[in-house]
């Protein structure tokens, strides 16, 4: 199930630095990003519902990735 296409992952590669991507480097990173990606989105959704909310929203993704301790 790949969601986030090849070209924008190599971008994000390449904005790290990088000169030359290899495919493989590209589909490890592309998979981590969308599980990660995942993750985060169900527990947004766990912290909107539970606040009574049915709309995912910036504050709630924030607050998720703060309880994954990805952000400040």
């Amino acid at each position: 199930m790949v969601e986030i296409p090849v070209s924008s992952i190599d971008r994000i590669i390449r904005k790290g630095g990088a000169t030359r991507v290899s495919k493989s480097a590209i589909i490890a990173l592309q998979k981590e990003l969308e599980e990660y990606g995942i993750k985060v989105a169900k527990l947004a959704w766990e912290l909107a519902s539970y606040a009574g909310k049915k709309t995912v929203e910036d504050k709630d993704i924030v607050l998720a990735l703060r309880k994954q301790k990805f952000t400040k």
